[in-house]
């Protein structure tokens, strides 16, 4: 009897459009919006703190490469973990990572309604917030090939932007502005910054990678997937680190007393109305409500793939999770799902979200690190001196640099995150009838 094949996941997505995916999430431009609180902390070395940043991402970037080979499939950390390990620890490690994605919409429309009330006070909050959700949702939903066209326009909108603010602080400061130089390296070494206070900042400024991972969700949509994802993940970690460490490196030059900045949280607005003007200035706002729409673009689709994941296996119920449209073959019901929980931007805090994100992010880059080891080195017992070298050693440091940064989490990170983490422990529970039976698992396939 012939059956009628269920939708299934478009493979529509080229390298180009998979590199300007992740730097979408990735947003570079709320590099500038954090500038002036992070500069104080690392007092005055953040080149040099992105830079110790960019080498720890990049650990867990190579692990992320080497299990996308494996497991190309829709599920990122969740489908790693579960294949690799165990599915009782996969079930665990993609509810948490859910709340990393899950959430990361919910800051960008934050983000948005603040600055936007900001600028037209008479407009409540309420409605710049429910009017960007319903946009991105109704964006996501129409398919994966709009969404990845939207976004890449919307990026090439902030690259604009870096490159002005380069060639702006080069102007000024070969007119004499700020350190009135193009060459120092005050900004990656100063004798006077201890390097434990510059590590400590190092974790935070971890997040501002935090799109590299999110591409390995698009496994079933991407054209050859185990050529095209290692070299997207590799581009989007190194485009992200040469724009964050070049940035602040021009951004201390050009204004080196920076603890002189009115307002640490919008000492770019300073930086940008002193090299270039209102209209420098302006384009900055226009650009960050264009970022903040593209990172929830990319985050709302990347936890929609999660949660499609875990509902194809009846992790989650597969009826609502697993359903697929027939027309535009995306995820529906979660792309909803999603939009409904960054509708709680209307009344959560900043601070909440960001601390469940810190939270759900170290803990899968660090199993992703685990993973490598568990599938390579102990199953496929590749343990030449090469495999030793590749499926050992640098999953090791990879998973004990980001075990250090867990440990640095602060109490609301650690008490939030903990609380979600029981939660998805109860429900693995309830689903394994006390771990009697397994979870279903996903069979390693080409969509």
């Amino acid at each position: 009897m012939e059956h009628t094949s269920a939708p299934t996941l478009t493979r529509s997505l080229t390298l180009k459009y998979v590199v300007f995916f992740g730097l979408a999430f990735m947003a570079p431009k709320t590099f500038f919006s954090t500038y002036g609180v992070s500069v104080h902390s690392t007092n005055g070395m953040m080149p040099t703190a992105y830079a110790i940043a960019l080498v720890v991402m990049l650990f867990t970037a190579y692990s992320y490469v080497q299990l996308v080979k494996a497991f190309p499939n829709a599920g990122a950390a969740y489908t790693f973990t579960q294949k690799s390990i165990s599915p009782h620890l996969g079930f665990i490690v993609g509810w948490t990572i859910i709340i990393d994605y899950l959430f990361s919409p919910l800051i960008s429309s934050l983000i948005l309604g603040i600055a936007l009330k900001a600028y037209f006070p008479a407009v409540p909050m309420s409605v710049w917030i429910i009017s960007f959700v319903v946009l991105f949702t109704v964006v996501n939903i129409l398919g994966i090939k709009l969404a990845a066209r939207l976004n890449t326009y919307l990026l090439l909108l902030q690259i604009l932007l870096f490159v002005l603010f380069f060639v702006l602080s080069i102007k000024g400061l070969l007119a004499g502005k700020g350190a009135g130089t193009l060459f120092s390296t005050l900004p990656f070494y100063d004798p006077a910054v201890s390097m434990s206070n510059l590590l400590a900042v190092v974790p935070i400024l971890c997040f501002s990678f935090l799109g590299f991972d999110a591409v390995t969700t698009l496994a079933e949509e991407t054209k050859d997937p185990n050529r095209t994802l290692p070299k997207a993940i590799y581009l989007i970690t190194l485009i992200g680190g040469v724009l964050f460490i070049g940035g602040s490196y021009f951004a201390q030059l050009i204004f080196p007393d920076f603890q002189s900045f009115k307002n640490p949280s919008s000492a770019y607005m300073e930086i940008a109305m002193d090299i270039g003007g209102h209209f420098f200035t302006s384009l900055f706002v226009a650009v960050g409500i264009t970022a903040s729409f593209a990172s929830a673009v990319a985050s709302g689709t990347s936890a929609s793939r999660i949660l499609y994941a875990m509902g194809r296996e009846s992790v989650l119920p597969k009826k609502l999770f697993g359903y697929l449209s027939p027309k535009y073959h995306t995820p529906v019901f979660n792309l909803l799902l999603i939009g409904a929980v960054t509708l709680s931007a209307l009344f959560l805090d900043l601070m909440t979200a960001v601390s469940l994100i810190n939270f759900g992010a170290l803990f899968a880059f660090f199993f992703v690190n685990v993973s490598v080891i568990v599938h390579y080195y102990v199953r496929e017992k590749q343990r030449s001196f090469a495999g030793t070298i590749r499926y050992l050693v640098m999953p090791v440091i990879g998973a004990a640099l980001i075990g250090l940064f867990f440990i640095e989490l602060d109490a609301h990170s650690l008490i939030l995150g903990g609380s979600w983490l029981l939660i998805g422990f109860i429900y693995l529970l309830k689903v394994t009838k006390m771990f009697r039976q397994p979870p279903p698992q996903l069979a390693v396939e080409e969509a």
